[in-house]
């Protein structure tokens, strides 16, 4: 498929409307099939990802984040004032405190990260994902059979962050985790256009799975995906110790990246807005700590 970044349609929570962002990246992040794009390639590999991390955190791309700024209208009255020493030192850049909260209600999902969401009330076995016929089964991007059984028929959230979002990742609930390993490898896009073209995109890429028992919310098979020059995935909190809702989990390092979320049967559902727009392909722009998903039992 050849490169045609054309606007994406998105439903703001916020605004209450239908809005069209472009997408910050460069052309070939359109182009997902490496013998058509070679450049892709290599720039999908650890080696490209790594001198690309060295380049952005040199301090002389500090003069890159006030155009960046002001052409993606980024509040920066949000984020902790303080001098960054590169592009990359701002990109991981942190709210102040307060500038979001999680729902007091503990049947209540806050949102783990500020992106566009996609959600699904039951994932069968034989859905593929994120749509039917184009990407992955649960057991491929959870890394086994075994470990995909408990979440069949169970709900599923999607998120995408988006290169102007702030890439920290919280914990949705109180809980501890139960299991975790790092699986793939290679850094694709995560965008929309990109899955659609690399059915097992999800697979290549680096990606951290964390299995979280949860105090309101069961189970979670919760997968942090690394993407085009965001290979490193920086978990924040020991997995070895409890963690609480809304506290700091993971921060992923410069570019565009994405986090799955999958429930047991019958443990919880996605928000309603998200479940209204996921079937016509149209992601929902969810801010960090808005409310995503309510357990079953509170559901009316």
């Amino acid at each position: 498929m050849a490169a045609d970044p054309k606007p994406l349609k998105l439903w703001d929570r916020d605004k209450g409307k239908v809005v069209e962002e472009f997408m910050p990246d460069h052309q070939t992040t359109y182009e997902t099939r490496p013998l058509k794009a070679p450049g892709q390639w290599l720039r999908a590999t650890p080696a490209f990802d790594k001198l690309y991390a060295l380049y952005q955190d040199a301090p002389w791309t500090r003069r890159s984040i006030e155009p960046f700024v002001r052409e993606y209208k980024i509040d920066m009255s949000e984020f902790e004032p303080r001098r960054y020493r590169s592009y990359a030192d701002w990109f991981v850049r942190e709210f102040k405190p307060g500038a979001r909260r999680f729902p007091d209600g503990p049947n209540q999902m806050g949102a783990p990260a500020e992106a566009r969401y996609f959600g699904w009330e039951r994932f069968g076995p034989e859905q593929r994902f994120p749509v039917k016929g184009q990407s992955l089964a649960a057991e491929d991007i959870l890394g086994s059979a075994e470990r995909a059984k408990p979440f069949l028929g169970g709900p599923v959230l999607l998120m995408r962050l988006s290169p102007v979002d702030y890439h920290h990742v919280h914990y949705p609930d109180d809980g501890r985790t139960v299991e975790h390993l790092r699986l793939g490898r290679s850094l694709w896009t995560v965008a929309w256009t990109a899955v659609q073209n690399m059915p097992d995109l999800y697979i290549r890429n680096e990606r951290q799975v964390n299995i979280l028992e949860t105090k309101h919310f069961g189970r979670l098979g919760f997968v942090e995906f690394g993407a085009l020059t965001v290979g490193r995935i920086v978990q924040r909190h020991p997995l070895d110790q409890p963690f609480a809702r809304g506290a700091g989990k993971s921060v992923f390092k410069f570019g565009g990246s994405a986090v799955a979320i999958f429930g047991e049967p019958g443990a919880w559902k996605p928000a309603d807005d998200i479940l209204a727009h996921t079937p016509e392909g149209m992601e929902t722009i969810v801010r960090l700590g808005e409310p995503v998903a309510t357990s079953v039992e509170a559901v009316p």
